[in-house]
């Protein structure tokens, strides 16, 4: 533990060490990923996107290993019994930090397939990072406005013919397809805007989902709900490398995933549209009175600390 440093000294270090843990293991994913590419035989490609995981595996490891190293921040995680490393899973939950992503890696790395997220177009273009999650077949989506696809019709189904290759990939090998529901990070002004009927999240967006388990919900065994809490309010990254977050909770339940919500038609059956909706609102209803209690659980246990 080096949190006895002084914060000038242990965040520029904390940086450099995880800049350090990037560069290594990007440019080795990097380099893995263009011998996959030049070598089109699928046997080959199999084993070597199994390297490819064990690499990005590794380097979380090493993530988590910092985090551990250069914080006092406790964990509070519950419900990873029963989850296993060989099945196919849809991985639901909440989004409010950039901090969500390296929690949801840390608790999850090596104890479910590795988590493929559906990322931003622009991600892309992230230096390093945004080459590896290429190599690691991480998925890039362009969204478009509702006034862009006014005025360019044909942009319609882009974003379901980009799940269906993604999801058509993720047969290959056992994993998890991770999905940040809200679509994007929760903020005071988009709360307000979508005049969302939760206290602590932004409204649901189920078509994603619902495009994932079109195209293949018949392997995903169930899905994992994940409610990630900050008692002390939203983080950013550098309030985790520097010391300043005192706790992060997150609570996991493995949920079956209903038959009726499988390999349906979510923009063409209206009716089971809003089926769904009614499922992913539900969950949604659930996880917000989740991190209200969390909430006030963690100030109690802060408070019977102090005492």
């Amino acid at each position: 533990m080096l949190t006895f440093l002084p914060t000038f000294i242990r965040l520029p270090l904390a940086l450099l060490l995880v800049a350090l843990n990037v560069l290594v293991h990007g440019t080795v994913l990097l380099l893995v990923a263009l011998i996959k590419a030049l070598v089109p035989i699928a046997v080959f490609r199999r084993g070597i996107s199994r390297l490819l995981i064990a690499i990005a595996e590794q380097w979380i490891a090493v993530n988590g290993m910092l985090f551990a190293l250069f914080t006092r921040t406790r964990w509070v995680v519950d419900g990873l019994e029963g989850l296993r490393r060989d099945g196919w899973y849809l991985v639901l939950s909440n989004h409010q930090s950039w901090v969500d992503i390296p929690a949801l890696q840390s608790t999850f790395n090596r104890r479910i397939p590795f988590l493929k997220f559906f990322l931003k177009q622009q991600l892309k273009w992230v230096p390093v990072l945004g080459l590896a999650w290429w190599a690691l077949d991480f998925p890039f989506m362009q969204r478009y406005s509702r006034e862009t696809l006014e005025k360019h019709p044909e942009l319609r189904g882009r974003d379901k013919e980009t799940t269906r290759k993604a999801c058509e990939r993720f047969r290959d090998l056992p994993v998890s397809v991770m999905n940040f529901v809200e679509g994007t990070r929760y903020t005071d002004a988009k709360h307000a805007q979508q005049n969302s009927p939760y206290v602590h999240l932004l409204r649901p967006r189920a078509g994603g989902i619902a495009f994932v388990l079109e195209t293949m919900g018949d392997i995903l065994q169930s899905a994992i709900d994940v409610t990630i809490v900050y008692p002390q309010g939203r983080p950013t990254l550098l309030d985790l490398l520097a010391g300043r977050l005192d706790e992060i909770r997150i609570h996991v339940r493995e949920l079956p995933i209903p038959a009726e919500l499988i390999g349906r038609d979510y923009e063409a059956d209206p009716l089971f549209r809003e089926r769904f909706q009614a499922w992913i609102n539900a969950l949604w209803a659930e996880k917000d009175a989740l991190i209200a209690q969390q909430t006030v659980d963690a100030q109690l246990t802060r408070a019977a600390e102090i005492v």
